[in-house]
């Protein structure tokens, strides 16, 4: 930045603030050295939300430092953090509060349309909430699928498949474009490989777990699998889990369902994960049974 711009800056600046005469000459440093920084403009405040917390360790003078580093490096939790007096200190606090808003966008956002549609391939239905209000509110509503995504399911889907496999919001938006783009290949690339049937997948909007009963019973799969976003904390708001089910009917239990949580960058990465989970459907076919019936 040249002089001439810098001065021009500084003009706008102070004409904004109403500020002219010789309070403008007293206020021109000051306008000038803040102008000049080349903290934010730069990059140079660096981004608290890029820190491996797992390598982050700022006790001072510990005693075992290394040995209790060494145990903090194997998962990603808030601890040897350090303390400013009886408050914490600065990074960790912004860190807090970073993750809580993450966690607080990922609940509250909708996943965009357009990614489930034209990215995705997916074609999108509705449980009977006709908000994220009345998603967050009205749990069982989650779980019940209005009646035009049940016409809309029996118009597009495949029926009787011997594996329904659909993709849902839940409590994060956020895990459906950080995790499905490699996780839903993944799962039907294994099921190929073991040469087994899927149905048509989509996509359903502020649905709960629950709703996959009602899918299973619809589309009469043997193992329907549902990927949902799973309720977001202060490690990660982009987590999956897949709940997965040996012909799930309306009001069964909830030991019939096995679940594989943790699907994310950090955790359980979603390829992995996808042919963990073609594997566990090809057991359930074998053994015909599922959750506490299913011994993996």
């Amino acid at each position: 930045m040249d002089q001439k711009d810098l001065k021009a800056i500084i003009e706008q600046v102070l004409a904004e603030m109403n500020i002219s005469g010789a309070e403008a000459a007293a206020a021109a440093p000051a306008v000038a050295a803040a102008v000049a920084c080349p903290g934010v403009e730069d990059g140079c405040i660096p981004d608290v939300t890029e820190v491996d917390i797992r390598t982050q360790y700022l006790v001072k003078n510990p005693e075992h430092g290394e040995e209790y580093a060494e145990l903090k490096a194997n998962a990603p939790c808030r601890l040897g953090i350090g303390k400013a007096g009886a408050r914490y200190k600065t990074d960790p606090q912004l860190q807090f509060r970073a993750a809580h808003s993450a966690a607080q966008d990922a609940v509250f956002n909708d996943v965009d349309h357009d990614f489930i549609e034209k990215d995705l391939g997916l074609f999108i239905v509705q449980t009977q909430c006709d908000s994220k209000d009345t998603y967050l509110t009205r749990p069982d509503l989650g779980r019940k699928l209005s009646p035009e995504a049940v016409a809309t399911l029996k118009e597009k889907c495949k029926k009787s498949p011997t594996v329904q496999i659909y993709v849902a919001d839940g409590l994060s938006g956020a895990s459906v474009a950080a995790n499905i783009p490699d996780l839903l290949p993944a799962i039907l690339q294994g099921l190929q490989g073991y040469k087994i049937d899927t149905g048509t997948p989509f996509f359903v909007k502020y649905g709960r777990v629950g709703v996959m009963d009602e899918i299973s019973e619809l589309l009469d799969a043997d193992v329907t699998c549902t990927l949902i976003g799973e309720r977001p904390g202060l490690i990660t708001a982009e987590s999956m889990s897949a709940y997965i089910a040996y012909k799930a009917t309306v009001g069964m239990p909830e030991a019939r369902r096995t679940v594989v949580s943790n699907i994310h960058k950090n955790g359980t990465i979603p390829s992995e994960a996808g042919a963990h989970i073609a594997e566990i459907i090809k057991i359930m076919l074998e053994k015909k049974a599922s959750g506490t019936d299913l011994k993996l």
